[in-house]
């Protein structure tokens, strides 16, 4: 699952594909958000979903909260393409909502589809 959410949301950054300013923005940040509960999900299988969704939304808040700190070395970073996937450029409450829906989508997707690891949570 998280390979096809990463390609899904990559395409969302393709100049070549028009998703309109609106849903290439927003479905990318959604994307992104349900990226970090993948990761953190195969990273943590033994985690509860629950828990796997907390740790998620921390990183992503923290990750949009960071980009109000600004370094040269950050900004700097912020300037590459790999930079902007990663870490965004600008601060937008919006974002934050979208990575929270892209979360709770995730968490969504694998109590119903059981995605994650059939191993006893903690």
């Amino acid at each position: 699952m998280t390979i096809l959410v990463i390609g899904t949301g990559l395409t969302t950054r393709l100049p070549s594909i028009d998703w309109g300013p609106v849903l290439g923005k927003y479905l990318g940040s959604l994307l992104w958000g349900a990226m970090v509960y993948c990761l953190v999900g195969f990273m943590r299988p033994r985690w509860r979903m629950s828990l796997v969704a907390l740790v998620a939304a921390y990183i992503a808040v923290s990750v949009e909260l960071s980009q109000l700190w600004h370094t040269p070395c950050l900004d700097a970073l912020r300037q590459t393409r790999l930079g902007v996937l990663l870490i965004g450029r600008y601060f937008a409450w919006a974002d934050i909502l979208a990575y929270l829906a892209g979360i709770g989508a995730a968490a969504g997707a694998d109590r119903l589809f059981g995605y994650s690891h059939k191993l006893p949570r903690t």
